[in-house]
C-alpha cells in the first residue's frame, strides 16, 4: 500500500493519465496523432526530479502545474510542435483526481483481497468452534453460556459485510475526473464529450455524468468504508487481547521468536499484533472526520478542502492496509485454549447459569416471582460462598417444581445455547453466497 501511495508512483500515474488523454484526443482527432508518441516517452516518472517537483510544488498550489511545466519542456526538448499538445483542453485537478482513481484502484484491490483472506481465515474459525462453549460478556461480565464459533462467526459477518460495500461502492469511484478549467471542457469545444469517453476508454474507468470536481462524496465513501473495515478489525482484536488476558487465558496470538515478549519480564505473551491494529483503529476515525469536514468545497474548485485530502486518504488506507495484515496473521495463527473456556465457565460458581432455572421456573411461577427466587438464592450463593447448584438443589420451592436431574441439566453450558449453531450456519451461509457476489 505504502508502493501504491509512493511519490513516485503518485507522478507515474498522474503521467498516464496524460499520456491516456494524448492518446484519446488524437483518436478523436483533437490533437495530430504525430504527437502522442513524443508525448508517451516522456510519461515517466523516472525521468523526473521528485524533490524539485515538491519544492515547485510548494508555491504552484498541487503538483500537476510544476509536472505539466515539466514535461511539456522534455517533449519540446525532442519534439516542439507536440510539446503544444502536452495536457490540451484538461485542468489540474483532472489529472490529479483521475490519477488519485487509478492508485485507488490499486489499493482496492489489495483490500479486497485482504479482507477475503480475512474472511475465509474467520469462516474455518467459526467451523471449528462452532460448539466451543465459552462466556459470554456483557459489561465486560460473564453473562451467559455462547460458543466461541458465534463470537467468529459475528466477526465474520462483520467482515463480508465490508467486503460487499468493497464491491458495491467500485462503480462510484473507479470514474473519469475530466472536466477542463471550470467543469465545461469548453477548450475542446464539440468534442468535449467524444474526448471525455475516449480518455474513460484508455483507462478502463466509467465515464461519469459531470465532473465532481467539487463534489468529493466518491473519494469520502473510500475512506469511510476502510474507516469502517478498520473499526471492525479493532473490534476483533479487542476482544482477542481481552481474552489472552493472564487471568482469562482463552486465546492467545501466534507464537513466534521474538514476539510479543518484554524488555524486563520475560514471561510476558502480549498481544503486539492486536495492539498495532488497535492503533490504526484509534487513528484512523479522525482522519476520515477530516475528509467529511472537507467535503463542503467552493463553488467549481476547492480552496483548502480538496488539498486536506492529499495526505489523509493515503494514511486511511496505509492504516487499513496494515490493519488488515496483522489480523490475518493473528486469526490464522491463533491459539485457542477451549479447556480453559470451559473452566471460566466455572469461575462465577454456577451464577452464569441463574437464567436457565429462572426460565425453567417461570414456566410454574410465573416470570417475576421466579427472578425473584433465583435471584435471593444468588445472593446466599455469594454471601456464603457456595455454588449455586448446591443452594438450589436444597431448596424446597425448586425441588417442589424440578428434578435432580432437570437441574443438572441446566448447569449444563451446552444445554444452553439457544440457537448459537443455528446462527453460525447462517453465518457461513451467507460467507459462501458473499464469495459468490465478490469474486
Amino acid at each position: 500500500m505504502q508502493e501504491i501511495f509512493c511519490d513516485r508512483t503518485r507522478l507515474q500515474r498522474m503521467l498516464d493519465v496524460i499520456a491516456a488523454l494524448a492518446r484519446a484526443e488524437a483518436r478523436v482527432g483533437v490533437i495530430p496523432s504525430a504527437a502522442v508518441a513524443a508525448i508517451e516517452s516522456r510519461c515517466r516518472a523516472e525521468i523526473f526530479d521528485v524533490d524539485a517537483l515538491a519544492r515547485a510544488t510548494a508555491a504552484a498550489g498541487n503538483i500537476a502545474i510544476p509536472l505539466i511545466k515539466d514535461l511539456t519542456a522534455r517533449v519540446a526538448s525532442g519534439d516542439a510542435a507536440a510539446a503544444g499538445f502536452v495536457h490540451w483542453g484538461a485542468t489540474s485537478q483532472d489529472t490529479i483526481d483521475t490519477g488519485l482513481v487509478l492508485q485507488l484502484r490499486d489499493a482496492l484491490a489489495l483490500i479486497e483481497n485482504d479482507t477475503a483472506r480475512l474472511a475465509h481465515a474467520l469462516a474455518d474459525l467459526a467451523e471449528f468452534h462452532k460448539r466451543t462453549v465459552v462466556a459470554a460478556r456483557t459489561w465486560m461480565q460473564q453473562a451467559l453460556p455462547t460458543t466461541f464459533g458465534l463470537k467468529a462467526a459475528g466477526w465474520l459477518s462483520a467482515i463480508d459485510r465490508h467486503r460487499l460495500r468493497l464491491r458495491e461502492l467500485k462503480p462510484r469511484i473507479l470514474v473519469l475526473q475530466f472536466g477542463g478549467a471550470a467543469g465545461t471542457l469548453a477548450a475542446l469545444g464539440a468534442d468535449g464529450m467524444a474526448t471525455a469517453s475516449a480518455l474513460a476508454g484508455e483507462l478502463e474507468l466509467a465515464l461519469p455524468d459531470s465532473p465532481w470536481h467539487t463534489q468529493r462524496d466518491r473519494v469520502v465513501e473510500v475512506a469511510t468504508v476502510l474507516g469502517l473495515i478498520t473499526g471492525t478489525l479493532g473490534k476483533i482484536t479487542r476482544d482477542i487481547s481481552l481474552m489472552m488476558q493472564t487471568e482469562v487465558g482463552e486465546t492467545f496470538e501466534p507464537r513466534a521468536p521474538g514476539r510479543g515478549g518484554s524488555s524486563s519480564m520475560p514471561h510476558k505473551r502480549n498481544p503486539v499484533g492486536s495492539a498495532v491494529v488497535l492503533a490504526a483503529a484509534t487513528r484512523v476515525p479522525p482522519l476520515v472526520s477530516t475528509l467529511l469536514a472537507s467535503m463542503p468545497q467552493e463553488h467549481e474548485r476547492g480552496l483548502g478542502g480538496w488539498h486536506a485530502e492529499w495526505e489523509t486518504l493515503p494514511q486511511i488506507c496505509a492504516l487499513c492496509s496494515g490493519a488488515l495484515a496483522h489480523t490475518i496473521d493473528v486469526i490464522a495463527g491463533l491459539d485457542v485454549d477451549t479447556d480453559r473456556m470451559r473452566a471460566n465457565l466455572e469461575t462465577t460458581d454456577g451464577l452464569i447459569f441463574a437464567e436457565a432455572v429462572t426460565m425453567a421456573l417461570a414456566k410454574h411461577l410465573g416470570r417475576m416471582p421466579a427472578h425473584e427466587l433465583i435471584e435471593s438464592a444468588c445472593r446466599r450463593a455469594l454471601e456464603q460462598g457456595r455454588n449455586l447448584y448446591d443452594i438450589l438443589a436444597g431448596d424446597s420451592k425448586v425441588n417442589a417444581l424440578l428434578s435432580d436431574t432437570e437441574l443438572t441439566a441446566m448447569f449444563d453450558p451446552l444445554n444452553y445455547l439457544g440457537s448459537a449453531e443455528q446462527f453460525v450456519d447462517r453465518v457461513l451461509a451467507q460467507h459462501r453466497t458473499t464469495n459468490q457476489d465478490v469474486t
